[in-house]
C-alpha cells in the first residue's frame, strides 16, 4: 500500500485580498479521492468509519510512523468507494475527504499554520455562488470561520490517533497482514503493506493493561477496527463489480 498521496493540486493561502469574492459550491461530488485506494482516518471516526470501511493501520509519512487508514481499493490508484459521479458509496465520509478544498499548511515546525483552499477544486466560484468566504467588508464569513474551526479540530484529533497508533505499536499489538482476492475472472489480487492487531496477542496482555485500554477508550477502537476487518468482503464484491462492468464495457473479442 503506497504512501497516502495528496489531494491537493494547487493549494494556496486564503485572503480577502486574492478570495473576497469567492464562494464554494458543496454538490457532494468528490473526485479529488479518485485515485486513492485508502483515506486517513482519525480514531474518534472508527464508530462511524468501522460500519462501512476496512481499517487498518499502514505507514505514515515519518519513518517508523503508523496510522489508520481506511481501504478504498485493492490495487494503486483504485478506489471502490467513489460512483460513476464521484458521490461516495458509504454513509460515512471521512473528515480527511470532507476538509476539502481547504487545509491547514504549517511552517516554522507548525508554529505557524495557514489556511489555504485548493484553487483547482470544481466548487470554488469567483463569482461568488454558494458559500462565501468573506463577508463585503472584507471580514472571514461564517461558513470560513467554520471552516476554519473544523480544520482545527481535526489537527487535534491527528495528534490523539498517532498517540494511539503510537501505543498499539509499543505493546507490538500490530503485525502485518495480506489480503488475497481471488475473482470469476482475471489474475488474483494481494494486497499488502498495512498492519492489523493481532488477537491473540491482544488477548495474552495482562489484567493491568487491558484494564489501563479499557478505562481510556483504546480496547473500543480496537474492537471497533477488528470488527471494521468485516469489509474486506465489501471490496472484494466491489472488485467482481468493477471488473464485471469493465467487462460489459469492452466489445466482444477485443484485448481487456
Amino acid at each position: 500500500m503506497p504512501l497516502q498521496q495528496l489531494i491537493y493540486q494547487s493549494a494556496v493561502p486564503v485572503s480577502a485580498a486574492r478570495h473576497g469574492r469567492c464562494a464554494v459550491a458543496a454538490d457532494g461530488r468528490l473526485g479529488c479521492a479518485r485515485g486513492l485506494n485508502s483515506v486517513p482516518v482519525m480514531a474518534e471516526e472508527f464508530a462511524l468509519a468501522a460500519p462501512g470501511h476496512a481499517l487498518v493501520f499502514a505507514d505514515g509519512e515519518r519513518p517508523g510512523q503508523v496510522l489508520p487508514v481506511a481501504l478504498l481499493g485493492a490495487r494503486a490508484g483504485e478506489n471502490l468507494y467513489l460512483d460513476a459521479a464521484d458521490r461516495w458509496r458509504a454513509d460515512y465520509v471521512p473528515a480527511f475527504l470532507r476538509r476539502h478544498p481547504f487545509v491547514l499548511s504549517s511552517d516554522d515546525g507548525g508554529a505557524r499554520l495557514t489556511l489555504c483552499v485548493d484553487e483547482t477544486h470544481a466548487g470554488l466560484d469567483w463569482d461568488g455562488r454558494g458559500q462565501a468566504l468573506f463577508t463585503p467588508d472584507g471580514q472571514p464569513s461564517a461558513y470560513l470561520r467554520g471552516v476554519l474551526d473544523f480544520l482545527q479540530a481535526y489537527r487535534r484529533e491527528f495528534g490523539r490517533t498517532q498517540a494511539l497508533a503510537a501505543r498499539l505499536q509499543a505493546l507490538d499489538l500490530l503485525q502485518p497482514m495480506q489480503a488475497a482476492f481471488t475473482l470469476a475472472s482475471g489474475p488474483a489480487l494481494t494486497l499488502t503493506g498495512f498492519r492489523v492487531v493481532d488477537r491473540t496477542r491482544l488477548d495474552a496482555l495482562d489484567d493491568a493493561t487491558l484494564a489501563g485500554l479499557a478505562r481510556d477508550g483504546t480496547l473500543a477502537l480496537v474492537h471497533e477496527h477488528l470488527q471494521s476487518l468485516r469489509h474486506f468482503e465489501t471490496l472484494k464484491q466491489r472488485l467482481a463489480e468493477a471488473a464485471a462492468a469493465s467487462a460489459a464495457r469492452t466489445p466482444e473479442g477485443a484485448p481487456a
